[in-house]
């Protein structure tokens, strides 16, 4: 951080007001004023390094503190090649004890002043200090307007591959370093190309879409021959081949890795390469990586994952390998962090359903059934044998053991199989995960057939998810609010869409329900007031938690006008366009075109479908035939067709039907 005055260490001291209205930030650069010093700091990355800009004032104390955290550190001044390299232990957990996060800054202006700084104190003529909490601060006397460069980057890897990882800024100056970023993210964002008069739809589309695409972030790295490695958090070894972490599939199964497996394929199939290198280094597929395996959230929903890439075709190679993986995270449990593989893996597989003095044990099953259809799925296109298939095509079938029926939702239930005697479909937790019965009864992804049939039919099943949008927003009597109160709870209850709580994960599919019943109408006006409701280009313009892309992947795929239902499946599930013109530019040249010319907030059915010129009556669009490119057009109308998408063979996939 640079500063101006006297060589101070501690954050308070050295901290400076800056203000929102003057600072600069996209995605390729930052600038922010520091008021306190008079000094403008601008930055601009690389995926591993970054050059910083200080415009300092007229001022024979100038100074940048360079802080490397405690919990561990060290750091190394080299005035004579205006260098200050070191490492920083700083985690939160995930890792070996040998995690270092090495790092290297080369300054373009000779320190006219140095120090190290060790647990606070300042020292000057030590060279080096390796401590709980180490850092240095460099100075020199500075013009008015003066600009001083600061390149640097990190590994962790080694100090060596730090250096080779400052290579990516080249001989650039920050302006071109600028200018390169800038080409890219217009050619990262540019895969979809979109028309609107709405500057706020605009702004709102293209900020989901970046937020998507920084989920999950890359771990490797290049060596000086070329080759990728990466340091492995379970091993804490250097491996070979690609890695990537800081993702949670609880979220992203849903939306966020189905809309990489269509808009960025050869992304997928890098991703698909780093998580089995996770299963190979640690035995199991993550399911909350942070960078190693972390206890979050539950599910087995790498199977998702795996299985939806295969089926789109991403995954070119080990897939059985991948698929051996899955079948170990479905029958075991890691052990040390239990939410990576099955907690309650033994019970589930013995009484069909995780019994409820497991936490969560509603939660867990619902989502380990839909995770057995993809397994197989999988196993099924890869020609495994019947009798493994059979066991987990029985198991996908183990949702129906929690319908509750006086109720028409789902519920917990004991090792011996009672439902609790004082049931509320509202009361948080218990045996969901942030959530209630309204959120997770829909979590049957693979089979809304199968829960159609179990809730009556047709007419019920809509019934009942009208009813998600008219059943008050309390969280149940037996909900202590004051130890158990989250912020999904109250951005459920101020959105005032009755239970619909799409400030969290779990529900976001619900809406697009509607296609499997018959009532395609609702799923459009649905779709269209959320994005209008909880959606804006501003600070607080999100209902809730971005988590891991998916949040900002729902709205960017039902602008389209289709969402990823369920995941391991051909198909999409129609919602209906936001804007009048969509092209999305496919990596193998084609390109899908979307135009809906009457689209407006008051035009937000969907009349007619014509696909390629032909008249569509289904529900759904297939990944297999959007691959080769479409022309789709929408006529858009300010009433819902009643006749459009009402018959059983519109309908989506459901496992009841079309095994």
């Amino acid at each position: 951080m640079p500063i101006t005055g006297e060589p101070v260490f501690d954050q308070d001291k050295r901290a400076s007001w800056f203000n929102h209205k003057s600072e600069v930030s996209t995605p390729y650069y930052y600038r922010a004023f520091l008021s306190d010093h008079n000094i403008t700091t601008e930055i601009v990355p690389t995926e591993r390094a970054a050059i910083f800009r200080f415009t300092f004032p007229e001022s024979k104390d100038s100074y940048v503190v360079i802080d490397a955290f405690d919990n561990g550190s060290y750091v190394k001044v080299i005035p004579a090649e205006n260098k200050i390299i070191g490492y920083t232990t700083k985690n939160s957990g995930g890792v070996p004890a040998n995690f270092k996060n090495y790092f290297t800054i080369t300054f373009d202006k000779p320190f006219t002043y140095s120090a190290t700084v060790s647990n606070g104190e300042i020292k000057m003529g030590q060279p080096d200090v390796k401590e709980n909490h180490a850092g240095a601060i460099i100075g020199f006397a500075t013009r008015k307007g003066e600009k001083v460069c600061a390149r640097i980057a990190s590994s962790f890897i080694s100090p060596e591959q730090a250096e080779q990882n400052l290579k990516e800024l080249g001989s650039m100056n920050l302006e071109e370093l600028k200018q390169k970023g800038k080409e890219r993210w217009n050619e990262v964002l540019g895969r979809i190309e979109v028309e609107s008069d709405s500057e706020e739809q605009l702004r709102t589309f293209y900020s989901c879409l970046y937020r998507s695409v920084l989920f999950p972030r890359t771990f490797h790295e290049i060596d000086a021959a070329g080759n990728i490695l990466h340091y492995s958090p379970h091993t804490g070894k250097v491996m070979p081949g690609r890695f990537f972490t800081d993702t949670g599939f609880w979220d992203s199964f849903r939306g966020e890795l189905p809309m990489i497996n269509l808009i960025y394929p050869s992304m997928s199939q890098q991703m698909e390469e780093g998580f089995l290198n996770a299963y190979l280094e640690s035995g199991f597929f993550p399911e909350w990586a942070s960078p190693g395996h972390r206890d979050c959230m539950v599910g087995n929903n790498s199977a998702s994952v795996v299985a939806d890439a295969y089926m789109k075709g991403n995954i070119k190679q080990n897939a059985e390998k991948m698929y051996e993986g899955l079948l170990h995270g479905a029958n075991n449990q890691h052990p040390t962090v239990p939410s990576s593989g099955r907690m309650g893996y033994k019970e589930y597989n013995e009484l069909g359903y995780v019994p409820s003095d497991i936490g969560q044990s509603a939660a867990r099953t619902l989502e380990y059934a839909y995770n057995d259809w993809c397994i197989y799925q999988m196993g099924k296109k890869l020609g495994r044998p019947a009798s493994e298939l059979d066991i987990y095509k029985k198991r996908s079938q183990n949702y129906k053991n929690l319908f509750y029926a006086p109720y028409s939702l789902m519920s917990g239930k004991d090792r011996n199989g009672n439902f609790p005697q004082h049931f509320d479909p509202v009361e948080w937790w218990g045996p969901f995960t942030e959530g209630n019965s309204w959120h997770y009864s829909w979590s049957v992804f693979h089979d809304m057939r199968g829960l159609i049939n179990l809730m009556g039919g047709d007419k019920n099943f809509v019934a009942m998810l009208d009813s998600v949008f008219t059943t008050p927003p309390v969280f149940g009597a037996n909900t202590n609010t004051r130890q158990s109160l989250i912020h999904e709870m109250r951005e459920m209850q101020v959105i005032d869409m009755g239970q619909y709580a799409h400030g969290n994960q779990p529900i976001q599919h619900m809406i697009y329900l509607y296609n499997y019943a018959g009532q395609p109408w609702k799923t459009q006006y649905w779709v269209r007031e959320v994005m209008n409701r909880l959606y804006q280009p501003t600070p607080d313009g999100y209902c809730g938690d971005e988590d891991n892309g998916q949040t900002s992947a729902w709205y960017v795929m039902s602008a389209l006008g289709f969402y990823s239902v369920c995941p391991g499946t051909d198909e999409y599930v129609l919602g209906a366009p936001l804007f009048k013109s969509v092209k999305v530019h496919l990596e193998n040249g084609k390109t899908i075109e979307i135009s809906a010319p009457e689209n407006s907030d008051e035009n937000r059915y969907i009349g007619n479908i014509r696909y390629n010129g032909k008249k569509y009556d289904k529900n759904y669009l297939n990944h297999s035939l959007l691959i080769k490119g479409a022309k789709i057009r929408f006529d858009m109308s300010s009433e819902p067709n009643y006749k459009r998408g009402t018959e059983p063979d519109s309908f989506p996939y459901s496992f009841s039907d079309k095994e």
